[in-house]
């Protein structure tokens, strides 16, 4: 797991180091200018070579500092470099100040402070069509909306900008983007080609708009250290699976024994595709319980995978009664008639039994698709949830799941910080009281404590071929095939997301559910696993 930062933290961590005496804020500063040169010609080695035209558009805080810094370094470098500032120098921070008054012995600097001076100032810039745009005008700092002429800046850059630099570079965030939830704060902002930020990546990077607006993301080393200190909103990303993915010698009983419930005939495919990535994610045992109907057809397309006839909730209360049989998915083309109602409460009711020899705490379980329909209409049933599950909604599950909270988390966001897509998984976690994986291309985990994490398909993970009927069925048979390893609730969601991701990866274009299982062997190998 690697940290995620809010705005907030980042700032705490740099105030500490500069009271440590360790550094000063003009020196991170100029660390971080450094680091923004250093990222564009990584990026693009041809420009290192020549000199070339940028456009640097500093804010009045500390990201304009950075600004100007890039446009010294550059001009020092041999580039044509122009600087114009929004904001007024005498209200700066001061090391951002000091930053300007070293840019004006070497260039002038432009306003971007009232509509008729936007045209006189930028028109210019308009005629070079292989330049460099830097934005450094608002960054990770932005704690209030965007109002005039702030908005009408952004409309004018994009439109001035936009068919006029060759490569636009965002230090930090796009202008427009909240660096705690990545939503956008304006209804204009100019995606990157490039965006540099500092230390650690931050949560808007990865949620929501700030994915998309990011473009690359590189993340520059300044010197900086961890926090000794407890943050609170603690968030991370998942970077690699559980230690426990790998099995170790043992039968298959000490694997665990995970049992997926399945719909009706010509609508167990869902349960197939379940039982299929739990099996193929390490559970010892995996078994079908299926309808009478769908044995047949179920029979004809399993072989490793076991089936229990299970016509109703007495059946499956039997099922249960096996000491062995620690994790248990429903939902994936299950229904949500009558008889399914009657298997939740069952499998909501059923006591756990004794905690396997590997470890765990007894019988955990996935609620997904249809079984998440049922919780909706049903608050007995999700009044008895527990820390043993996990509910893996997509967006449209969650807000009828959580209609109050979806609509905080679809309200317009006007000011940052704002309220993001983790603040959601986790107050829906604590309402729960379980874990709570959030799908999309920006998945969150939260569990009760407040305890999140992002799993990204963004940037240089970005696998939009998982957008796939049946993809959310194989995630939910990996998440219950790590719980019948013996996971914990929150490690299970996290691993059997990460892996759900990878394996799209390995498979590339042209992916369907089915392949996903089949591309883990490929994965566990190229992990060492």
């Amino acid at each position: 797991m690697t940290e995620l930062l809010t705005a907030a933290q980042m700032r705490a961590i740099e105030e500490a180091a500069i009271a440590s005496g360790e550094v000063t804020g003009l020196e991170l500063m100029e660390r971080a200018g450094k680091g923004v040169v250093e990222a564009i010609f990584e990026e693009w080695p041809e420009l290192r070579a020549t000199s070339h035209r940028a456009v640097v558009l500093c804010g009045p805080g500390n990201n304009g500092g950075d600004g100007f810094v890039v446009a010294r370094l550059l001009k020092e470098w041999g580039w044509e470099v122009e600087v114009f500032l929004y904001g007024t120098p005498e209200k700066m921070p001061p090391d951002a100040r000091v930053n300007y008054e070293r840019w004006l012995g070497m260039g002038e600097v432009g306003s971007l402070n009232l509509p008729d001076s936007w045209e006189t100032a930028l028109s210019a810039i308009a005629q070079h069509h292989d330049q460099i745009a830097i934005d450094a005008l608002f960054g990770i700092g932005l704690t209030r909306g965007f109002v005039e002429p702030v908005s009408s800046l952004l409309r004018y850059l994009d439109d001035t900008l936009g068919e006029s630099v060759s490569r636009y570079v965002a230090v930090d965030l796009a202008s427009g983007i909240c660096a705690d939830s990545g939503r956008a704060l304006s209804r204009y902002v100019r995606k990157a080609d490039l965006t540099v930020t500092f230390h650690r990546a931050k949560i808007g990077h990865v949620l929501s708009d700030g994915a998309h607006y990011a473009g690359r993301l590189r993340i520059v080393d300044i010197g900086l250290k961890p926090l000794t200190i407890p943050m609170p909103g603690r968030c991370t990303t998942i970077d690699r699976p559980h230690p426990m993915v790998q099995k170790m010698n043992g039968h298959k009983f000490s694997h665990g024994h995970a049992l997926i419930v399945s719909g009706d005939h010509g609508r167990a495919g869902a349960a197939r595709l379940a039982a299929r990535g739990a099996l193929r994610i390490g559970a010892g045992v995996v078994a079908l319980a299926s309808p009478p109907a769908a044995m047949a057809e179920n029979a004809a397309r399993l072989d490793a995978i076991m089936l229990r006839e299970v016509a109703g909730a007495e059946a499956l209360a039997g099922v249960l009664a096996d000491k062995r049989l620690n994790a248990l998915c429903l939902g994936p083309g299950m229904g949500t008639g009558e008889r399914e109602v009657e298997l939740m409460a069952v499998a909501l009711a059923a006591p756990p039994p004794p905690a396997p020899p590997h470890g765990g705490e007894g019988r955990r379980m996935v609620l997904d698709a249809d079984a998440l329909t049922i919780l909706s209409q049903r608050p007995d049933l999700f009044a008895a949830l527990h820390d043993a599950c996990v509910l893996t909604p997509h967006a449209g599950e969650f807000a009828r799941l959580f209609p109050d909270i979806a609509a905080k988390l679809a309200a317009p966001a006007t000011k940052g910080p704002a309220y993001s897509k983790v603040d959601a998984t986790r107050e829906a976690a604590a309402r729960a009281g379980c874990v709570v994986l959030y799908k999309g291309p920006d998945t969150v985990i939260a569990d009760p404590s407040g305890r999140a994490a992002i799993n990204a398909a963004a940037h240089d993970r970005a696998a939009p071929w998982l957008a796939t009927a049946g993809a959310g069925d194989v995630l939910a048979g990996f998440i219950t095939g790590l719980l019948a390893r013996g996971l914990s609730p929150f490690d299970a969601a996290c691993t059997g997301a990460w892996l759900h991701v990878e394996c799209a990866r390995a498979f590339g274009p042209g992916l369907i559910a089915e392949d996903l299982p089949e591309e883990l062997p490929k994965v566990f190998r190229s992990l060492g696993l």
